[in-house]
């Protein structure tokens, strides 16, 4: 008899090795808060990244100054990005419904508080998801998996995410990204 996928989420996320990674992460997390330089940042990149706009952003810029076959990639990367979204904050968020964090008393910068489920990370898994597919295109992979990590990172730091949240959510967006390039190669 297999166990509901409810009832597992909420078990491992439950277990004393997930809740001492997250323990760990936000006792990192809170070093850096606080500090003028990490907040402008991370908030920015949190800011930035909400309803995958950085991504589409940059996919927009790519499609107005580059060839009829990168515009074409660009606006494939958009349509995968916005289909993963679809489904990390519909039906994959349902299955767990995780409580976010206990909120940060104090945000030095503007923050939209999140309506859904904690796990996992929706601006993590449209970061992975996006540098797949732009490392996949453009090239210059380092650049956007370091983007991809500061967005990701962003959510712990803000106090919206357990560092748990943005594992799950980095492992969907990249297992998305992947089965999407099998289905829907970029050089088409």
């Amino acid at each position: 008899m297999s166990a509901h996928p409810r009832g597992l989420a909420t078990r491992v996320l439950q277990s004393r090795l997930v809740k001492g990674f997250d323990k760990s992460a936000d006792q990192i997390a809170k070093t850096a808060h606080g500090s003028v330089p990490a907040d402008r940042l991370f908030y920015a990149l949190s800011q930035a990244a909400n309803h995958s706009f950085l991504w589409h952003g940059i996919n927009a810029v790519d499609a107005m100054t580059a060839s009829p076959a990168r515009r074409r990639r660009a606006l494939r990367r958009s349509a995968i990005i916005a289909t993963e979204q679809a489904l990390i904050n519909g039906p994959i968020k349902l299955i767990a419904q995780r409580e976010r964090p206990t909120e940060k008393e104090h945000h030095p910068h503007e923050l939209r508080a999140p309506k859904t489920s904690s796990f996992p990370s929706g601006h993590a898994s449209a970061a992975a998801c996006a540098a797949t597919l732009l490392s996949e295109d453009l090239g210059m992979a380092p650049l956007w998996w370091m983007l991809a990590a500061g967005v990701s990172w962003s959510r712990v730091h803000v106090g919206v995410h357990h560092a748990s949240d943005v594992v799950a959510g980095l492992i969907a967006g990249r297992t998305i990204a992947r089965t999407a390039q099998r289905f829907w190669p970029s050089r088409f």
